[in-house]
Parts: structure tokens; C-alpha cells; sequence
């Protein structure tokens, strides 16, 4: 007869666990830039916020989950008049910045969206300065915010630098999970040990699969996943508080740890220390609501348009060139079932500017979508990978995420191949993309709020000192409806 007895020696946490909690813990931040794009993030973020409070099916999910419940002491959800627990508005928050697909994005080995973790930041911080006000104590101030911002920029960039969690089926919102319970237990208090517990406590958690971002079964889920990751991470990080206990080896546990189980026993690939690098290089979606990868093609769609919009008749053939991961992820055919199957095939994305000489949310709907020319449109693309904008793609120093397209009549000629590296958020066009940033933030306010409010809020972002010392209290109560 076999025996098996294992050695019940706890280990100390993992290196992984352990370096991420003591950079939340430790580590200060000295750059301006850091923090100037960590303000203009928030503004982004919370204008896309805006935007998607226009479109039922994300209001549908917003509220208190047992309708006319109070909470003392409540965290506002921006843009509404809604005042919930921390976690109820960490999802509200990260619904609503999400819905659109317009906020701010990380491309690499991994990608996703940093900014989705201003649910639980935002949630956490008015929750804590709210319990300080009612005690006669200082809330937190907005620097502490931005702080926090770029510090879970940070942690989900770099760990999606050399890790490709979509590889093996995990979505990316893990990132969120991960980055939001470290930052906003570090908020609540938490030492070191906390926050390796409430680290560890993420980790071992259920992680959502990519089922709902792809065909066949592509759906508003991928609207409302990364709320519910931040949520959950509120959710840990107030347990962990609480003193529940950690797991230290919950990444590298033979046959249990998520190595094993989730990442086919490989372990993280760092490339680079935590520090400031992310939020620093991150990328805006400024003009069109669109997956990212798709950006570059919809702005050579649109520099297209006038071209062809009277001759679309006459198109035999469009080309587009890309990358391999926008063929893997974005790249589709077939039928289109909702807005969420739509955001995500870069066909439509292409299709409805070359029409229309433009992109909106609303182009995503099926009154714009049920337009016979799309599809048309849709089977004479042909799509192609250029070797070296893969490689542009993953390279450091260029992070590009090109695209290209040129279109062929069926009289014998063609257009100029149109070819764009660099969309207008990305670092190397920041110049020309913060106007565009103020616009696409002025018109989102003005889409849910009136003229003085709009006004009061664009005044208490617009100068960097000001904003960062406002306190967080003041700076949601602008957000009220």
C-alpha cells in the first residue's frame, strides 16, 4: 500500500507576492510626468464614464442591488445620484468606464486597460475620507488618488509586459484584480503582511476566461468584467483588513498554485522593476471608441473616406495589413450579434468610416449596424500580417500599433496604401492628443451635466496643484446629479 504525506511547512509568500506589495508599500514617486498623465488619465477616464450613462443597457446594472437601500456615509457613483457601498460602487464605477471601450490602454505581451482600477481607487478613497469627515478627521486628498492611479498603471503593465495570460484562456481583467487589491489595501492601511494576504487572496480566486470577448460568444460581459474585477477586489482587500488569512504560495504551490493550475506551471516573466514607466507611456483612445488594436485602421479609414465614399460600388478589394495580435483577437467574419461582437471585429471598425468618415459608440448599435453596405464591405477585406508591425508591436522602444489599408476598384485602380504606426494617444503623438483629450472630456460633461456644473469640474481639473490638493470628498461632490 502506497502512503503519501506531504510536509505541512508554510513557506514564506512568493517573490512575486512579496515585490508588488512592498512597491505599493515603499515605493515614492518623483515624476511629474507620471503624475500630470496620472490627471489627465482620471479626467479621460471619468469622461467616458459620462458618455456610457447615455446607453441602458450600462444603467440597467447601476444601483444598489436591493433597490432604495441607504448607505451611511456612502461612496457616489459619478454622474449619478446613487450613494452605495465601496464595493457596489467599485463596480458601478468600473461599469461605466469601461462600457464604451473608449478609456485608456496597455499593449504588450498582455493587454488591457489600467484605468479600469479607478472603480475600486475611487470607491475605496470617498469611502475613507468620508468615515475621516464624519469623525472631525482629514480626508484623503486627490494626489493620494493619482498616486494610487499610477501605481496600479504600474503593477498591471509590467506584469503584462512578457505575460500573456489570453494565451491560456485567463482574460485580462486578472490584471485589474491584481493591481486594484494591492493599491487599495495600501489605501486602507494595510503593512506588508495585509497586503501579501490580500494579494495572495486575488490569486486564488476564480479567474474569468476570455469566453465572453470572442467568436462565437462574444458579449456585454466583456463590458462590465473589469467593475467586477476591481469589485472583487474592494471585496478582498476589506476582508484582508479584517485580518483574514493569506496564502504565501498561492502562485508556485506544486499541483494547487496558480502556476499549475492557470498558467501551465510557468512563472512570471519580469522585464523591468516596478516605478512610474507605465503611466508614463500608456495610450489614450481619444477619438474613437474602439479596441485598440483596430485605432491606427480606423484612422486610415477615416483619411480614406473622402475618397471613396461615392465609388463604394465600385470596390473590388480592400486590403488591410496589421499585426498578429489584432488578426488573434479583432480579426472576424460572419454574423455580428450585438455592440459588443461589433467593438471587437475589425471589419466593422473599418467598414462604418469608410462609409461615414467617422466612428462613434452609436455606429455600434443595430440601427447603424442593420446598413447592407457593411457587410458588403466586410467580404471584399482581405486581411494580412506585416511581420515588422508585429514586431514594432513588442518592441520597447516603439510599442507601435500599426495598421494599414488600401482599396482596389474593379476598373483596375486603387488608392494610396495608407499606413499609420502610431495612433493619436500613443506617447510619440501626445502633443497633438491632449487637445484632443480636452475636447473628447468637455463633450462628455456637457453630454450629462449642465453648463455651470461642467464649468465647476473642468475648473477643478485644469491646473495640476489645485487638483491634486483638492480633497477627494470635494472632488466627488462635483460628480453628483
Amino acid at each position: 500500500m502506497l502512503a503519501n504525506v506531504e510536509t505541512n511547512i508554510k513557506p514564506a509568500y512568493d517573490a512575486e507576492i512579496t515585490q508588488i506589495a512592498t512597491y505599493v508599500l515603499n515605493y515614492t514617486i518623483d515624476s511629474e510626468l507620471a503624475y500630470e498623465t496620472a490627471r489627465l488619465c482620471l479626467m479621460d477616464t471619468l469622461g467616458c464614464g459620462m458618455l456610457a450613462l447615455g446607453f441602458p443597457e450600462c444603467t440597467k446594472l447601476l444601483g444598489p442591488v436591493v433597490p432604495g437601500t441607504q448607505v451611511p456615509n456612502g461612496t457616489p457613483v459619478p454622474g449619478t445620484s446613487f450613494s452605495l457601498d465601496p464595493i457596489k460602487a467599485a463596480f458601478d464605477i468600473g461599469a461605466m468606464i469601461r462600457w464604451l471601450d473608449f478609456n485608456d490602454t496597455w499593449l504588450a505581451a498582455e493587454w488591457g486597460h489600467p484605468s479600469d482600477n479607478l472603480g475600486g481607487i475611487l470607491a475605496i478613497a470617498s469611502f475613507i475620507s468620508n468615515q475621516r469627515l464624519s469623525c472631525g478627521k482629514t480626508p484623503l486628498i486627490m494626489r493620494d488618488v493619482l498616486t494610487a492611479m499610477i501605481m496600479s498603471h504600474e503593477i498591471q503593465g509590467v506584469l503584462a509586459l512578457d505575460n500573456s495570460f489570453n494565451r491560456v484562456g485567463l482574460d485580462h481583467v486578472i490584471l485589474v484584480k491584481i493591481a486594484s487589491v494591492a493599491v487599495v489595501t495600501k489605501l486602507l492601511g494595510g503593512d506588508l503582511d495585509t497586503i501579501q494576504r490580500a494579494l495572495s487572496l486575488a490569486f486564488v480566486d476564480g479567474q474569468a476566461l476570455r469566453t465572453y470577448r470572442h467568436t462565437p460568444n462574444a458579449g456585454s460581459r466583456k463590458s462590465w468584467a473589469a467593475g467586477d474585477a476591481t469589485s472583487r477586489a474592494v471585496s478582498l482587500s476589506l476582508m484582508a483588513i479584517k485580518g483574514e488569512m493569506g496564502y504565501p504560495s498561492a502562485l508556485s504551490a506544486k499541483t494547487w498554485g496558480f502556476y499549475d493550475v492557470s498558467f501551465k506551471g510557468q512563472k512570471f516573466s519580469m522585464q523591468r522593476p516596478y516605478g512610474s514607466y507605465v503611466m508614463e507611456h500608456i495610450l489614450f483612445k481619444l477619438s474613437f471608441p474602439a479596441e485598440f488594436h483596430a485605432q491606427t485602421a480606423v484612422e486610415c479609414a477615416v483619411l480614406l473616406h473622402p475618397h471613396v465614399f461615392e465609388r463604394l460600388s465600385d470596390i473590388e478589394k480592400i486590403v488591410l495589413t496589421t499585426h498578429e495580435s489584432a488578426i488573434r483577437i479583432i480579426s472576424k467574419t460572419g454574423e455580428l450579434h450585438n455592440p459588443a461582437d461589433r467593438d471587437h471585429c475589425l471589419q466593422y471598425m473599418v467598414a462604418i468610416p469608410l462609409i461615414k468618415g467617422t466612428l462613434t459608440a452609436e455606429d455600434y448599435e443595430q440601427a447603424v449596424a442593420a446598413d447592407p453596405r457593411i457587410d458588403l464591405l466586410r467580404d471584399k477585406m482581405v486581411v494580412e500580417e506585416d511581420l515588422t508591425y508585429s514586431l514594432d508591436y513588442h518592441d520597447p522602444a516603439k510599442r507601435s500599433i500599426a495598421n494599414a489599408i488600401q482599396i482596389f476598384f474593379k476598373d483596375g485602380t486603387h488608392t494610396d496604401k495608407i499606413s499609420i504606426e502610431y495612433p493619436i494617444g500613443h506617447k510619440r503623438r501626445r502633443h497633438e492628443g491632449i487637445p484632443v483629450l480636452l475636447t473628447k472630456f468637455s463633450h462628455a460633461l456637457a453630454a450629462r451635466f449642465p453648463k455651470g456644473q461642467t464649468t465647476r469640474i473642468q475648473t477643478a481639473c485644469q491646473e495640476q496643484y489645485h487638483f491634486e490638493n483638492l480633497s477627494v470628498v470635494d472632488f466627488m461632490n462635483l460628480w453628483r446629479i
